[in-house]
């Protein structure tokens, strides 16, 4: 049997209806980057084009033509309803001629890694998205807030608490709003599993499943830890498995524990674990049991509840996602997921409304990827009393 799916009004509740229409959103749990800085020529600019962006969609300038931007995000853009593709920042000339032509983007819109801080006087430019290595991630959300634009930048959001803290303080000092791209978030079976699990539709939920995993290229240098750095299966592809056990339970974890996989290309694996199995303890005993490699495939998340259960697999990937329940199967359209993240985004700028997935969110991952490192490192269960509670509940009607 099909499993019946909730409601359409319910369906645009979930999704902020930002990638039908543009109304208002209701206010959210979570808070902002609010603060305020003095009267720059570069606050006036994007202030102004905030103003008017009810009338046009906000300009978006992707920082980093990797693979993301190329193949997913400027394509997304083509699809959303409150931004588009204003900008791009890169370093290699010939990218930017190709992106120059295929997407009409004017010379005065094209910055390199140099010039990057002029963007402050480009009106046409709201928001930056940080696409870059994750080494780079705080400083050029720091510079993109100083810059005056509001920022989304990639996960997860910065190697350690400390650069999260200072991205986070960027914004605020700023004005602006910091968002982390946490694409799930405005995909529909993802938000079922939320609703399921936070509605304990199925009673309580007793014991989550989160693997993902991939074989990793060694090409990608920065992955593996190599280069510029800041990569490895834990932060890039088991930060989803962290996510979803979080938001299907609605909770944070009090304490994780972790082990490392056995090393089988000790060159390739010299500077990143090639994999690593991670536990997640919840305060009424859940347990989430969750794996992610870089050298192995696997993309499920899965709940167990005391009356049923139901999982998505694939889980995390860009497309395909299917899901199904202990009564039948989630009849659920696939969507451009990357295009309701940044038109949620826009919204939440045109509205002055906070983001659900904000910069205290990435910190609170970013603390838990440091236990989970510590648990592995250590061999000891570790607690996570200090993480910060951040908790997306959109999925759940009020």
């Amino acid at each position: 049997m099909k499993y019946p799916f909730f409601s359409r009004r319910h369906f645009i509740h979930q999704l902020g209806a930002a990638a039908f229409m543009a109304p208002a959103v209701g206010s959210l749990a979570l808070q902002s980057c609010q603060g305020k800085s003095g009267e720059s020529k570069a606050e006036e600019a994007s202030s102004e084009t905030t103003k008017t962006g009810a009338e046009r969609k906000l300009g978006i300038a992707l920082v980093g033509l990797g693979q993301y931007s190329e193949g997913e995000l400027a394509p997304a853009l083509e699809k959303t309803v409150n931004c588009r593709l204003a900008g791009i920042v890169t370093s290699t000339p010939e990218k930017a001629e190709k992106w120059k032509k295929k997407y009409n983007i004017p010379d005065k819109n094209v910055y390199d890694y140099k010039t990057f801080d002029q963007i402050a006087d480009n009106p046409d430019i709201d928001i930056v998205y940080v696409v870059l290595p994750n080494s780079m991630h705080a400083e050029y959300t720091t510079r993109a807030a100083k810059a005056g634009k509001h920022v989304i930048c990639e996960k997860p959001m910065a190697m350690n608490a400390e650069e999260c803290q200072q991205m986070i303080d960027a914004c605020k000092q700023a004005n602006r709003q910091l968002s982390i791209g946490y694409r799930l978030h405005f995909e529909p079976h993802n938000q079922e599993m939320m609703r399921l699990g936070q509605k304990e539709v199925f009673g309580k939920v007793n014991r989550i499943i989160a693997h993902n995993g991939q074989v990793q290229d060694a090409e990608n240098l920065w992955r593996l830890g190599k280069g510029i750095g800041g990569g490895g299966p834990l932060r890039d592809v088991g930060i989803y498995c962290l996510q979803g056990a979080i938001y299907t339970k609605g909770q944070i974890p009090i304490a994780v524990s972790a082990k490392l996989h056995p090393v089988t290309d000790p060159e390739k694996f010299s500077k990143v674990e090639e994999g690593m199995d991670f536990s997640l303890y919840f305060a009424d005993g859940t347990v989430a049991e969750c794996r992610t490699s870089f050298n192995d495939k696997y993309n499920q998340l899965r709940a167990e509840a005391a009356n049923g259960w139901f999982e998505l697999s694939p889980a995390y990937a860009y497309a395909g996602l299917e899901g199904k329940t202990s009564k039948g199967k989630m009849d659920i359209e696939n969507v451009p997921q990357q295009a309701r993240q940044m038109d949620a985004f826009a919204n939440c700028i045109l509205t002055n409304t906070p983001t659900t997935v904000p910069g205290e969110m990435g910190m609170r991952d970013v603390q838990l990827i440091e236990a989970i490192f510590k648990a592995a490192k250590t061999g000891q269960k570790v607690p996570t009393k200090d993480v910060l509670q951040v908790m997306d509940k959109s999925a759940i009607p009020s």
